[in-house]
C-alpha cells in the first residue's frame, strides 16, 4: 500500500513515544522507507537505538550536525519525504508549529517542509481542551495540516478523556489517505453542514442551533480517507476542514441548488439543520416595530433537500445518510424518519438541552440502518465522524 514511499517521522517528548516503535514496524510492513527524528524530550521515553533498529536507518537528533548542515541536511531532510508524519504531536510542538517556531531539529523541519505534514496529537485531557491547545490546532488546520486523532481513554496520568495518541494502525492508514491511498481513494463524498439562515428581513432570520462542527467532522474524517470531498455548508460557527471543496450558502433553496450542482456522487451525508420553514415574501427592508401592532409572518415550507436526493432515482448516491436531531423519542423518531425520507442511514442523536450535544464538543448517537439500531458510546465529535467515515468506506468497498 505504501511501496516506495519515504516517511519522516517526527517522534515528539511524550508517553505516548512508546506507539511510534509499532508505527514504524506496520509502516515498513507496507512498504513505506521511514526517516526517523527524535526530540530531545522523546528520548527520555524511547531510545535511538530501539528506534534505529526498527527503522534500518540512522536516527536524527541533533540540528547542528556539522556533516550533515554543511550540506544543509535539515532542508534535504524536510523535503526529500512524501510526508512528514508526527507522533506523538506534543502540545509544545503543536505550538511550535503553529507559531512558526524554529528552535531544534523537529520544528525547523516541520518549518522547512513543503511536502503535506500529518500530526497524531498526544497530551493530558486537560491540555488537549485547553483553549490555547485548540487555537493553535484550528491554525494548524487551516493550514493544511492533517490529523489523525487524539483518541479518548485512560490516559498515564490517571484521567480520562480524549487525549490520547491514535493507534498505530490508525496512523498508518491516516498516512495512506494523505497519500491518496486511503480506502476511498476515487470517491466523491458530498457532506452538507451547519444551519441554515432563512430571512425576515435583510437583519433578521429564522434558524436552527447547529455549529456545523459534526458535519466538519465527518467531512474531515472522509478526505483523511482519500474520499474526494464536497462540502455544502451554511453559515457554520466553525470553520470549514482543510482539503475538502468548500460550497458556501445561506438558504436551504441555496443549499439544495449546491447539492444538486455537486451531484452525482458516490455518498451522501447530510449532518446540516436545514430550517423546516421560511417567510414566504420576507421583507427587503428592515421591518419597524410599530406600537401596540405584531407583525404578521407567513411561514413556508422548506425544500427537503434529504428526501429530494434519496428519492431522486436515477443518479442517486449509492449511499444516502441523514442525520436526526430529537429531543425525544430518538430511535423512534429517527425510524420513522429513515423510512418516510428513503434513505439508507440515519444518525440519530439526543440534542435536548440537558445533553450538552447541541453546540458542544461531543455527541452521543445511534446510526439507524436497515439492519436496525447500533448504540456508540459518547464521543468527541471528530472521532463520531471518524467512525462514521470508516463505515461509509466499508459500505462503498
Amino acid at each position: 500500500m505504501l511501496a516506495g514511499k519515504r516517511i519522516l517521522l517526527i517522534i515528539g517528548g511524550g508517553i505516548a513515544a512508546y506507539k511510534a516503535l509499532e508505527t514504524i514496524r506496520r509502516l515498513k510492513e507496507q512498504g513505506a522507507a521511514v526517516v526517523p527524528v527524535l526530540t530531545q524530550a522523546a528520548e527520555e521515553f524511547v531510545t535511538p537505538l530501539s528506534v534505529s533498529a526498527l527503522a534500518g536507518v540512522a536516527v536524527h537528533r541533533h540540528l547542528f550536525d556539522l556533516t550533515a548542515e554543511a550540506e544543509m541536511g535539515h532542508i534535504e531532510l524536510s523535503r526529500a519525504a512524501d510526508l512528514v508524519v508526527v507522533a506523538p504531536a506534543t502540545a509544545d510542538l503543536i505550538a511550535k508549529m503553529a507559531g512558526g517556531l524554529a528552535n531544534d531539529l523537529a520544528s525547523t523541519l516541520l518549518l522547512a517542509t513543503d511536502k503535506r505534514v500529518l500530526i497524531a496529537p498526544a497530551m493530558n485531557v486537560r491540555m488537549w481542551l485547553h483553549p490555547a491547545t485548540q487555537r493553535n490546532l484550528a491554525t494548524l488546520r487551516a493550514d493544511g495540516i492533517l490529523t489523525v486523532g487524539p483518541n479518548e481513554g485512560d490516559m498515564a496520568c490517571g484521567e480520562f478523556g480524549p487525549g490520547r495518541m491514535a493507534e498505530p494502525a490508525e496512523i498508518v492508514a491516516a498516512t495512506a489517505a494523505a497519500l491518496g491511498e486511503g480506502p476511498l481513494k476515487g470517491r466523491h463524498v458530498l457532506v452538507t453542514s451547519g444551519p441554515t439562515h432563512e430571512p425576515i428581513d435583510p437583519v433578521r432570520y429564522i434558524a436552527n442551533r447547529s455549529s456545523g462542527a459534526q458535519g466538519a467532522a465527518v467531512a474531515r474524517a472522509l478526505a483523511d480517507l482519500g474520499a474526494r470531498v464536497t462540502f455544502v455548508t451554511g453559515p457554520a460557527a466553525v470553520p470549514p476542514p482543510a482539503g475538502v471543496a468548500v460550497v458556501q450558502v445561506e438558504t436551504a433553496a441555496q443549499m439544495l441548488a449546491a447539492v444538486q450542482a455537486a451531484l452525482p456522487a458516490d455518498a451522501a451525508v447530510f449532518a446540516a439543520a436545514v430550517a423546516d420553514w421560511r417567510v414566504a415574501g420576507a421583507s427587503a427592508q428592515k421591518m419597524k416595530k410599530q406600537a401596540g401592532r405584531l407583525p404578521a409572518l407567513e411561514l413556508a415550507e422548506n425544500p427537503d433537500i434529504l428526501a429530494t436526493v434519496a428519492q431522486m432515482g436515477a443518479g442517486r448516491p449509492r449511499l444516502v445518510v441523514g442525520f436526526a436531531a430529537e429531543t425525544e423519542n430518538v430511535l423512534a423518531h429517527a425510524s420513522a424518519k429513515r423510512a418516510k425520507k428513503g434513505c439508507d442511514w440515519i444518525v440519530a442523536n439526543d440534542v435536548s438541552p440537558a445533553t450538552g450535544i447541541m453546540g458542544g464538543t461531543e455527541n452521543v448517537v445511534t446510526l439507524v440502518t436497515e439492519a436496525g439500531a447500533e448504540d456508540w458510546p459518547r464521543m468527541g465529535k471528530d472521532a463520531v465522524g471518524r467512525k462514521l467515515a470508516q463505515r461509509i468506506a466499508e459500505a462503498l468497498a
